[in-house]
Formats: C-alpha cells, sequence, structure tokens
C-alpha cells in the first residue's frame, strides 16, 4: 500500500458522504494504492452508518469504530494501528481541510523530507476564540520543543511510515508527533494549504482542549530532556523549595529580631512555603503520573482504545 489517510470522526454523519467522494477523487487520480481509513470515535448520530453505507460501495475505504467516544488522539493512534501505507496523511473530516493538498504534500516529500506540515494560513476560523489562542500556542510550543512549525493544531500532515512506528500517542499528543520525529533524526517541512469554513455539524473544539496541550506540552518538554536523568528536574526544583524555605527563615528572623514581629504573628512565612511545597508536589506527582501511565500500556502493550468492529480487513 502506497498512501493511508487516517480520517478521525465524531458526530459528523452529513460530511461522510460528500468528504468521501472529494478525497477518492482526488487519490484516483495519483496512479498510487491507496486506503481511506475512517476511525469512528464513538459517535452518537448517524455516522457509523454512513460510514458502513461506503464501506460497502468503495474496498478501498476501511472503518474502525470505538465502543465510546477516547478522543482524537486514540482515533490517530488507532488509525496508525490498522493503516499499511508507506505514507500515512492524517486529515480532520469536516471538509475543512482541503484533499487537493494531497498531491502537493506527496511532492513535498518526494523532496526528502520525513514529514511534511500543513499551515492553515488564511484559516477560517472564529478570531477570538480559535485563531488567536492558536498562535500564541504556536509560538510556546515552537519556542520550547525547538521545533519552529506554524500550525501544530493542523491536522493535514503527511508522515512516513517509519517516522510514526515507534510513536506512542496519549492525551493531545497528536499535534506533537512532529517533535517526537526531529527526536528521532526526522527532517520536517512546512507547507501552506487551504482551509474551509464549516459546512455542517459544529466544531467539538473548546478551552478545555487549550488547556490540555497545555499540560501535554509540560510532558513533551519533560520526556525529550528529563526522562533519562529525571533527578535534574527533581533535584533542581527541591534546590529551590530548600532555597525559597532558607529565605522565608531568614526573613521571619529578620521580623523578630529587628521589628520586633513575634513568628506566630505573621502566617505569611508559613503561608508561602505551604503553597511553594504543594504547587511542586502536584507538578512532580502529575510527571510520575505520565511515566505510570506508559509503563502500564508499553509493558503490557495496551491500546488506548477499544475497537467494536472493522470494515474491509480481511
Amino acid at each position: 500500500m502506497d498512501i493511508s489517510i487516517i480520517v478521525p470522526l465524531y458526530n459528523e454523519e452529513q460530511n461522510v458522504f460528500p468528504f468521501t467522494q472529494a478525497v477518492v477523487d482526488v487519490l484516483d487520480g495519483l496512479n498510487k494504492s491507496y486506503e481511506v481509513i475512517f476511525v469512528d470515535d464513538g459517535s452518537t448520530d448517524g455516522t457509523f452508518m454512513n460510514l458502513c453505507e461506503v464501506a460497502q460501495k468503495i474496498p478501498s475505504v476501511k472503518v474502525v469504530s470505538f465502543k465510546r467516544n477516547y478522543g482524537q488522539t486514540s482515533a490517530m493512534a488507532a488509525g496508525f494501528n490498522y493503516s499499511s501505507g508507506g505514507i500515512v496523511i492524517p486529515m480532520d473530516g469536516d471538509l475543512q481541510n482541503d484533499p487537493r493538498d494531497i498531491p502537493r504534500l506527496l511532492a513535498k516529500l518526494e523532496e526528502g523530507y520525513d514529514v511534511v506540515s500543513g499551515w492553515r494560513k488564511d484559516r477560517k476560523d472564529r478570531t477570538f476564540s480559535r485563531i488567536f489562542p492558536s498562535t500564541i500556542a504556536n509560538k510556546v510550543i515552537s519556542l520550547i520543543s525547538g521545533v519552529h512549525l506554524h500550525d501544530y493544531g493542523c491536522t493535514l500532515k503527511a508522515y512516513r511510515r517509519n517516522v510514526i512506528e515507534d510513536v506512542r500517542l496519549y492525551g493531545e499528543m497528536h499535534r506533537f508527533i512532529p517533535i517526537y520525529a526531529v527526536w528521532h533524526g526526522a527532517s520536517v517541512a512546512e507547507i501552506e494549504v487551504e482551509h474551509h469554513p464549516r459546512r455542517f455539524g459544529k466544531s467539538k473544539y473548546g478551552f478545555e482542549r487549550t488547556v490540555k496541550v497545555i499540560l501535554d506540552l509540560m510532558v513533551i518538554k519533560f520526556l525529550g530532556q528529563y526522562v533519562q536523568k529525571p533527578i535534574y528536574v527533581f533535584g533542581g526544583l527541591g534546590i529551590l523549595s530548600i532555597i525559597g524555605g532558607f529565605l522565608s527563615g531568614l526573613w521571619a528572623l529578620y521580623l523578630k529580631f529587628f521589628r520586633h514581629t513575634s513568628l506566630i504573628q505573621t502566617p505569611l512565612p508559613l503561608i508561602f512555603v505551604l503553597l511553594i511545597v504543594l504547587g511542586f508536589n502536584a507538578i512532580l506527582m502529575g510527571l510520575l503520573a505520565e511515566i505510570c501511565i506508559r509503563i502500564y500500556y508499553e509493558s503490557q502493550n495496551k491500546p488506548t482504545y477499544l475497537v467494536r468492529e472493522t470494515r474491509n480487513f480481511g
């Protein structure tokens, strides 16, 4: 198989037929073998029924259906696991990504790159609630990771299979695959792609996803630089805690001996130390939990999803 298109869907019944027609029309003109793998992420509308109808008519269309909603990252991971193409291209199924950009992604890969990321330069979304926070997030991610892309949130990307074979996805980390790829020595390019307004259905993105992305970015930074030397994090924060406690003690002594203020008259030193310690403990416990969850899944080779049924996999 030359190309695998991965399409996560959640309650997109109106988009199934027009999207399938659009993407198949483009792929038929490439003279390459291909498969289109739809991952139904526990939809509660008629998405799965429409996908079954499409799969019955078009053998190159394959369907993976989850028992419940696991999120876009798990759907993407399932698509990667069930795909067999040498080149894997994930994209949104809401008709905002344009299938006509697929040949351009492939052409860029042919220049020798391992990953080609789409950039929705002229993005057709709400400015305040979607574009502005996304722009800030992309700048922060690029700064922290060292992998400079304009649009980490664009699902439309192209990967060579060897880049994604060893990638394990959790949380909202599908957007960080280019960072994983660079860590493994891959070359990454970016091209401008079309972006269309949503015609049917409603967006599944909200403010809570921004919070998740920020937390996942912290994990990415930790795993990228400190997973093999966590003492640098634990020891560094421990030293800061000790220094903070030492300075608090000095200030308390200053108040006692030079301002004649009893230590029991002001709660500020205790509050300061307590909040700092609790904050550090919370962050470190979160990082430890991330490591533990990876051990849980990967040591037992457990997937992060459960499949209800499939279509056209033989």
